[in-house]
C-alpha cells in the first residue's frame, strides 16, 4: 500500500532522510523505531504532505504522491495523528471527531455510523463527548485523536508516538485499541519510542539512525536481536 524510495528530505541544510525506503503492505502493522532525531517523525511527516521531499519517491496504493497537497492525501486514504496528540482545545469531543469527517462529509453522507464506531472502540470518548478537549487526561487526548483520524474513512493510519507522556497502564491501553484497530484490517504505520508497546503490536518493523534504515525485519525477529535488546529494550 505505501511505498517510499530512496527519500532524501532536509529542512534547509539539515539533511534528516538519507535515501530512505521502507514498504508497508495493505493490512499490516509497522514500526518504526529508534531514539530521539532518527528521523522517524519527518518520515510519518513526509508522507502525510508536510515535509517536502528532496529526492526519491513516496507511492500509495501504487499511485505517486509527487507534489499532492496534505489535504489531498487524506482524501486518498492516508491519516495522520500527530505527536502530542493536537486536539482542538475549544471544541467538544464530539465535535473533534466530527471535524475528522471533512475530507468525505462534504458529499452529504452521515457520520452517524463512524461515531458510533468510534464511541464503542473508546467507550471513554462517549461518555465525554460534551466536554472541552482540553479537559480530557492526556491518555483521553490520545484516544481523541486517534478516534478523530478514524473519522477520516482512512486506508492507512500513521500514528507518532501514541504512547508520549502517558502512564505505563494508559499506554497499553491506548495500544491495546490500536491493536484492535490493526485487527479489522486498517494498515498502520506507527513511529515509537516505547520499544516493547511497538513491537508487540507490529507485523514487521524498521530501526532507523540518523535518518537511515539500519535494520528490519519481523516484529518478533527483532524483539530477540541483541542490537534491538541492548539499545531499545534496556537488556
Amino acid at each position: 500500500m505505501l511505498a517510499a524510495e530512496d527519500l532524501v528530505v532536509a529542512y534547509g541544510e539539515n539533511v534528516v532522510l538519507h535515501g530512505l525506503s521502507i514498504a508497508v503492505a495493505a493490512g499490516e502493522t509497522v514500526a518504526l523505531i529508534g531514539a530521539n532525531g532518527a528521523g522517524k517523525t519527518t518520515l510519518l511527516r513526509t508522507v502525510s504532505g508536510l515535509a517536502p521531499v528532496r529526492s526519491g519517491e513516496i507511492r500509495f496504493d501504487g499511485q505517486p504522491l509527487g507534489r499532492r497537497a496534505a489535504e489531498a492525501r487524506v482524501r486518498l486514504g492516508i491519516a495522520h495523528v500527530p505527536e502530542g496528540r493536537r486536539v482542538f482545545p475549544g471544541l467538544t469531543v464530539a465535535e473533534n471527531l466530527i471535524l475528522g469527517t471533512t475530507p468525505w462529509r462534504r458529499w452529504g453522507q452521515s457520520y452517524t455510523a463512524d461515531l458510533d464506531r468510534v464511541f464503542d472502540l473508546f467507550p471513554r470518548l462517549r461518555e465525554r463527548r460534551g466536554q472541552l478537549g482540553w479537559s480530557l487526561s492526556g491518555g483521553e487526548q490520545q484516544m481523541l485523536a486517534i478516534g478523530r483520524a478514524l473519522m477520516a474513512r482512512p486506508r492507512m493510519l500513521l500514528l507518532d508516538e501514541p504512547s508520549l507522556g502517558l502512564a505505563p497502564r494508559l499506554a497499553e491501553e491506548v495500544y491495546e485499541r490500536i491493536r484492535e484497530i490493526a485487527a479489522a484490517g486498517l494498515t498502520i504505520l506507527v513511529v515509537e519510542q516505547n520499544t516493547v508497546l511497538a513491537l508487540a503490536v507490529a507485523d514487521r518493523g524498521y530501526v532507523l539512525e540518523n535518518g537511515r534504515i539500519v535494520l528490519a525485519g519481523a516484529a518478533a525477529d527483532l524483539r530477540q536481536d541483541v542490537r534491538v535488546r541492548q539499545a531499545y529494550l534496556g537488556r
